[in-house]
């Protein structure tokens, strides 16, 4: 997996944006409908419990409301996205926007886009996108780190399920008991 600087412009919050790249060996077709199919995005997204279209817009794209289970709560927002799958590059890209008032999202208004460029390893799925933090500017010098991390792992898991097609819900924590094999192993 390969992380570059930000290149995102700097948000009314002061903060960077988040860029994040991998590069995945499957084909674009199946890259982009495990990445475009809202049933399927929650499943290797962790910033994600469900993403349900609400309809569609007048020019393209459509309407979506997403959460995030908590245990506690459940985080509810909406966006809009509109895709473009086929670039002059032979790439595709697809862009969006979301907000939330409620008051336990630590991600209030934000946008952002994801790239897909062919390459002859793969392809590289590319995210760039920032946000205006809920809690203020001093709680997402912590939060925006962990927001990355959990970007920069979800691309991993939509890696392994499209280059090895093993269901990513059976990776979201099993490096857990493979540490804790590995510690007591010779």
């Amino acid at each position: 997996m390969s992380r570059r600087p930000s290149r995102a412009r700097t948000s009314r919050s002061g903060a960077h944006g988040l860029y994040i790249e991998i590069l995945i060996r499957a084909d674009l077709d199946e890259v982009w409908r495990l990445t475009q199919d809202p049933s399927l995005h929650p499943r290797w997204d962790l910033r994600f419990s469900s993403i349900v279209p609400d309809g569609s817009l007048p020019g393209g794209g459509s309407r979506f409301t997403y959460e995030r289970a908590l245990g506690v709560h459940t985080i509810r927002g909406t966006g809009v996205s509109i895709g473009e799958r086929a670039n002059a590059d032979g790439g595709a890209t697809s862009a969006l926007r979301f907000d939330t008032d409620d008051p336990w999202s630590p991600l209030r208004d934000g946008r952002g886009y994801w790239r897909y460029i062919q390459t002859p390893d793969g392809v590289r799925f590319i995210t760039g996108y920032d946000y205006e933090p809920g809690f203020g500017k001093f709680a997402d010098r912590v939060i925006r780190p962990f927001v990355r991390w959990m970007t920069a792992w979800s691309f991993d898991r939509l890696r392994i399920w499209a280059e090895t097609g093993a269901p990513p819900e059976r990776g979201a924590f099993s490096f857990v008991p493979d540490s804790l094999a590995a510690l007591g192993s010779p």
